[in-house]
């Protein structure tokens, strides 16, 4: 169909919108809270926005990967809870009183393995038994925090380990640490995606499984690999966000960080469908979903309705998608 030429330029920039949603948006969100936000262009506020959104963007890489193949993960947040829950048991035991250094590197090393181990329970069920996704990892999703609860007696763990703490408090060249924990994770995942034959069988997978399998790709183990990523990279949000605290909460650590992961990563520009993975979208996902969600309590507005902001984000990050293929 041809186009006028007062229609052309509208085209062209409802493109170049669709396109740079997320840029536009982050715009729009640092413009306003520079000019209505109190104390939003100090550095204190620069540090605990990094220090949230660290968590929210390394859980959403991971489900960025697992999206890719056509799948999701909800059990994010109770892999979350069960390595912070873990942790203090370790480092705070008698073994780990007694041998600091050794049970700090236990009490990171550990959760960390029960967390890929989470990671490889969801995948065998999608990629070996043909659960589907939504199901298989419901079953940590509901067990998953029941565990932790149990673990810890349903009690909140507080303790004074500076070494640990340095997970969430500690800082590299005046940023804090998580925030280069991040932007390193990002680098490795970028590579892996977009220069190894794994991270084009992510995608040809997501694109169209029935033919990667024919072409012979390894098509049970890469989606076995994706969730043991996400499965792990979970487990260190977990981790980061019980030494910010400097305490661990099971009832709460990761709570509805799937609802955020699956938001950042879809207004990141991971396709539903599967077949793409944005990494480095994918963070700017999560900035826009802690700015969102900063802005919102900064400027007097209940938590709750910053819950309805993001299912609302989700909606329009889809309908963008959406259009997109139109």
């Amino acid at each position: 169909m041809n186009l006028t030429a007062s229609e052309r330029p509208r085209k062209s920039t409802l493109h170049t919108l669709r396109g740079h949603g997320g840029l536009v948006a982050l715009i729009i969100l640092l413009l306003f809270n520079a000019a209505f936000t109190p104390n939003f262009l100090q550095l204190q506020t620069l540090f605990v926005n990094i220090s949230q959104v660290a968590t929210i963007a390394i859980v959403a890489m991971g489900m960025t990967l697992v999206i890719a193949t056509g799948g999701i993960d909800l059990s994010v947040g109770a892999i979350m809870a069960l390595a912070g829950a873990l942790a203090p048991l370790i480092f705070l035991s008698e073994f780990g009183l007694e041998n600091p250094a050794l049970g700090v590197a236990l009490a990171i090393a550990l959760p960390l393995l029960v967390a890929l181990v989470c990671g490889l329970f969801n995948g065998l069920l999608v990629a070996k038994l043909d659960v589907q996704p939504i199901i298989a990892t419901l079953i940590l999703f509901i067990s998953g925090r029941g565990i932790a609860q149990v673990m810890t007696n349903g009690n909140l763990q507080t303790f004074s380990n500076p070494q640990f703490s340095y997970l969430g408090t500690g800082k590299i060249l005046g940023l804090p640490f998580q925030g280069w924990l991040t932007v390193a994770i990002a680098i490795v995942l970028y590579v892996v995606v977009s220069r190894t034959t794994f991270g084009r069988y992510i995608l040809a997978i997501g694109g169209n499984e029935r033919a990667a399998r024919l072409s012979g790709g390894p098509v049970a183990r890469v989606k076995v690999g994706v969730y043991v990523i996400c499965g792990g990279l979970a487990g260190i949000a977990g981790l980061i966000v019980v030494a910010i605290n400097s305490a661990s909460d099971a009832a709460r650590n990761g709570s509805l960080m799937e609802l955020d992961a699956i938001a950042a990563a879809v207004v990141g520009g991971a396709l539903l469908q599967g077949g793409r993975a944005p990494i480095f979208g994918a963070i700017l996902g999560a900035v826009i979903i802690q700015l969102v969600k900063y802005t919102l309590l900064a400027n007097g507005v209940q938590d709750e309705v910053a819950l309805i902001a993001k299912a609302g984000i989700i909606l329009v990050a889809v309908y963008v998608q959406q259009a997109r293929k139109e």
